[in-house]
């Protein structure tokens, strides 16, 4: 019965509210971070490419337990991916809570936004298309590094982006979570109060600069790396397949092998 009232009132039979919603909230927040956070070391991982193929490699090889293992195992990059992949529906799930589903209320939201001209009320908007845009296309690339952990380096990744066709997809989904991400830590920021403190609204217009840094230090970063993914797998189609080995290895390269 109590559970029939506060589905109709909002309020319990006492009268006080349920602390579910903030519960859910906090909840959202927490795995928020842990995803943002997870992005940002993710993105500099991926752009050791950049540090050129051997350095690619033993990163490759580090995720795999190079340092405890006689044998690197590549599951252990599906089972990271698979954590990941149950936080980022987690997330998803909390966060949709929030989305306008009725006409009306997108109404109310658009004209609140051009009517109030807060810029936070903006961001949230970017926030809430690009994880809508997110959960399809993460989802894809989540699945592949879950199902295929052991096609992952230097020419593995490269093949995929160039011969497989997924540097398009990439290229979308690059964009979709360097917003999302660093948006969201900055609204993390504000909402808790982390680094806004003495002076308010300089700290927060501090931390915005600090947001806008990271979207295009990030995005020069991530695209540089996807490029040269891009131009490596172009350069290997003809060896499709063929697995990267280290110059200290194989120097010559040209056999394949593990990577």
């Amino acid at each position: 019965m109590s559970d029939l009232i506060e589905g109709y009132l909002g309020k319990r039979v006492d009268g006080t509210k349920s602390r579910v919603p903030a519960a859910l909230d906090r909840w959202q927040s927490i795995t928020g971070l842990i995803l943002g956070l997870f992005i940002i070391g993710h993105m500099l991982f991926t752009s050791s490419i950049l540090l050129g193929k051997d350095a690619m490699y033993a990163e490759t090889k580090f995720f795999e337990g190079s340092l405890f293992l006689d044998e690197p195992e590549p599951i252990l990059v599906g089972f990271a991916a698979t954590v990941i992949f149950v936080i980022f529906v987690i997330h998803a799930g909390l966060a949709m809570r929030k989305f306008p589903y009725r006409w009306r209320e997108y109404k109310l939201l658009k004209t609140h936004s051009a009517h109030m001209g807060h810029t936070d009320t903006i961001l949230w908007m970017v926030q809430a298309a690009t994880g809508f845009g997110m959960f399809f296309l993460g989802s894809v690339h989540l699945w592949t590094m879950m199902s295929m952990p052991e096609k992952i380096g230097p020419y593995a990744s490269s093949d995929r982006i160039y011969t497989d066709n997924m540097g398009l997809l990439y290229g979308l989904l690059i964009a979709l979570v360097i917003l999302h991400a660093m948006v969201g830590l900055y609204r993390l920021s504000v909402k808790w109060g982390i680094t806004v403190r003495r002076n308010p609204r300089a700290d927060r217009i501090r931390n915005k600069k600090i947001m806008w840094g990271a979207i295009l230090f990030f995005s020069l970063m991530a695209y540089s790396a996807l490029g040269t993914y891009w131009r490596i797998g172009k350069e290997h189609r003809q060896n499709y397949g063929e697995r990267y080995l280290p110059q200290s290895t194989n120097p010559s390269n040209s056999s394949g092998g593990g990577e």
